[in-house]
């Protein structure tokens, strides 16, 4: 984006945590919005096959976590890990065959999420720790007081498309409009922590459950309609946030495809471009794997 921000005024953090298994009770299965039970994978753990720009829906799944699952073991270290990181930071493997490769982080869900190449994740295994270089938490933009960021990096606002309008509004790319409606499970929750899940992207089930969310993708760009994000997530009517889908299909009745939370504020601050191509993997693309070096450490500028 051409904005100005106060970036020059952030402080970067080494935050560390490791990739956490995927967790299950003896009691296995959930019911889906029809009463059907399932037993299926989604969170935790190590993800393959999708990434920033993949469909979001259509897969046996839920609560469906793209790459790397990662919290620290720590209770208070571990918030410290969701409430700092921020989309757009540098995730660096620091043990096992993947040591020094560098993906980004996603989003935020039960864990801190990240994407690699694919090679990379085929490398990388439960338990395995990982550093992200945290910057990003207190950006603001300076032409546009009445608009909150949260969880974004200076290096995602960066290669954002977008500007300052001559009209004094905020420019941003979406791929979709989420209506309220859809909004289901993270309302009342801090926006820093987690995500929001949206209903109505049920591939599968009772065509009456469709809000036509299911051609959302992973990394995709979303306004939510009538959504604050300032101080937790709620309903406020002419308010916009924009989010990123960071998770992906659900089935789970009152969850969906997760966007954690980027830009807040009342509708009038803003001006919203359609555009289909508005996906974090446009912005961030998978560079191929290196050959794994010893890790080194690098503050992001």
């Amino acid at each position: 984006m051409d904005v100005r921000t106060n970036a020059h005024r952030l402080v970067t953090q080494i935050l560390t945590g490791e990739v956490w298994p995927p967790l299950a009770d003896r009691h296995g299965h959930r019911a889906d919005a029809d009463g059907r039970p399932f037993l299926l994978p989604g969170m935790g753990g190590v993800t393959l096959g999708v990434h920033p720009g993949d469909p979001a829906t259509g897969y046996a799944a839920d609560h469906l976590e793209p790459g790397l699952s990662i919290r620290h073991r720590d209770a208070g270290a571990n918030m410290a890990v969701q409430f700092l990181s921020c989309v757009g930071n540098t995730v660096r493997v620091c043990d096992g065959p993947a040591a020094g490769q560098e993906g980004i982080v996603t989003g935020q869900h039960a864990y801190v999420l990240a994407d690699f190449p694919e090679p990379v994740l085929e490398r990388v295994t439960t338990g395995d720790t990982v550093s992200i270089t945290a910057r990003g938490q207190g950006l603001r933009l300076t032409d546009h007081p009445e608009v909150t960021v949260k969880n974004c990096s200076p290096e995602l606002i960066d290669r954002m498309p977008g500007a300052t309008r001559a009209d004094g509004r905020l420019e941003v790319h979406v791929a979709a409009h989420i209506p309220a409606e859809a909004v289901g499970a993270g309302t009342g929750m801090p926006s820093e922590f987690a995500n929001t899940d949206l209903m109505g992207a049920y591939a599968g089930l009772s065509p009456d459950l469709s809000l036509g969310l299911e051609a959302l993708r992973i990394g995709d760009f979303v306004a939510l309609c009538d959504q604050d994000h300032r101080y937790g997530r709620g309903y406020r009517e002419d308010w916009i946030t924009i989010g990123v889908i960071s998770t992906g299909h659900c089935v789970l009745h009152g969850h969906g495809p997760g966007p954690s939370t980027l830009i807040t504020g009342p509708a009038r601050a803003f001006h919203l471009v359609d555009d289909p191509g508005a996906n974090l993997g446009t912005l961030f693309p998978s560079e191929p794997a290196e050959p794994s070096v010893p890790s080194t450490r690098e503050h992001s500028r």
